[in-house]
């Protein structure tokens, strides 16, 4: 089991890998159509949008956070 103190890097992990894997898939359908080196155009894509992504939301978490916090009717 992993330690607890690290779930909010596997939270930011997972959630950006699939959600780069979601949006980058999209991406290179609408570009590059249903072409039969999809799979290594969508790879390629993906790893470099979650090179991105995963910094992102380590950032970006705590402030969404925060801020739906504030938001939600009770805090």
């Amino acid at each position: 089991m992993i330690p607890a103190r690290f779930a909010p890097a596997l939270f930011a992990l997972i959630l950006s890998g699939l959600m780069s894997l979601l949006v980058s898939g999209i991406a290179t359908l609408r570009t590059g159509g249903l072409v039969p080196q999809f799979a290594q155009l969508w790879l390629g894509a993906w790893l470099t949008a979650w090179l991105f992504a995963f910094p992102s939301v380590l950032l970006v978490a705590p402030l969404t956070q925060r801020l739906v916090r504030r938001l939600v009717a009770g805090k």
